[in-house]
């Protein structure tokens, strides 16, 4: 009976023993960055004692602490923004943010923040991004910001690679739907529509211009056969009619003659036609 108590007195301190060392150990992989800090340690300015940490690290669970942060990259996508435009236009923006922690600055992140990053997307990097958006789309009228949509992101890229840069958040990536008033893209839409039909139209006029010119070509070419058809039947009745006109005359001196032939003084009688020709 002694010996089994003894066994069980051994297992619950062994148990306690585990519980214990757990409660004062933290494991830090590659994809985390640890922050070890002191509960109740304070520099002369306010600001929190801590270090960088990784692998197994072991602390006293009463005044130390060991904090996580992923660094592995974050996706977030905000809710939509409205901004003002330079002539009062209001805009949606529906953003899409991709990051991750900078390790050399994960331990001045949690002694200024002390949260988790699910509180900082929500908070001061939300803020960054609106301020992003809203002091560039005040650069620019409704029309420039719908013409130039790409380098309105790019200047917003910009402002949020400095501000979220400085304090320790890598921006990998970031993309915009942007979403115009309602009133902006019918008038757009009718632009295009305008600008459709009068292509339409322009097309049309240049194929009307075009079949006109084969008419004429074609006219012109059927003219131009006819008069050199003209030309050769002219020429073929001027040859065939001085060709008839010799033979005609030699016809009408035949028809004519009596079967007398012409004499003269000399005796006998002479053809007064050569019928053989010349």
């Amino acid at each position: 009976m002694k010996s089994k108590n003894f066994f069980v007195k051994l297992g619950l301190g062994a148990l306690l023993l585990l519980i214990i060392s757990l409660s004062c150990c933290s494991v830090i992989d590659n994809s985390e960055v640890g922050i070890k800090f002191k509960k109740f340690s304070l520099t002369e300015q306010g600001k929190l004692v801590a270090s960088p940490v990784t692998g197994f690290v072991f602390f006293n669970p009463i005044t130390t602490a060991v904090y996580k942060y992923p660094v592995f990259i974050q996706r977030v996508d905000y809710e939509p923004f409205n901004v003002t435009t330079r002539d009062a236009a209001i805009f949606s923006m529906d953003p899409l943010l991709a990051y991750q922690i900078n390790r050399d600055k994960a331990t001045d992140i949690f002694a200024k923040y002390r949260r988790p990053l699910s509180v900082i997307q929500e908070g001061y990097m939300r803020t960054c991004i609106y301020d992003a958006y809203r002091i560039t789309a005040n650069k620019y009228s409704s029309d420039e910001l719908m013409a130039s949509r790409a380098q309105f992101e790019a200047e917003v890229r910009l402002m949020l690679d400095k501000s979220l840069g400085d304090e320790g958040f890598i921006v990998t990536e970031f993309t915009s739907q942007i979403t115009p008033p309602a009133s902006l893209s019918q008038a757009i839409e009718a632009k295009n529509e305008a600008i459709q039909e009068a292509l339409k139209a322009e097309n049309l006029i240049k194929q009307a211009e075009a079949n006109a010119k084969i008419e004429i070509a074609k006219a012109e070419g059927e003219a131009q056969a006819l008069k050199i058809k003209a030309d050769g039947e002219a020429y073929y009745n001027r040859t065939v009619a001085a060709s008839l006109n010799e033979l005609l005359v030699r016809q009408d001196a035949i028809d004519k003659w009596d079967g007398k032939l012409p004499e003269y003084n000399g005796g006998g009688s002479i053809p007064f036609i050569n019928i053989g020709g010349k």
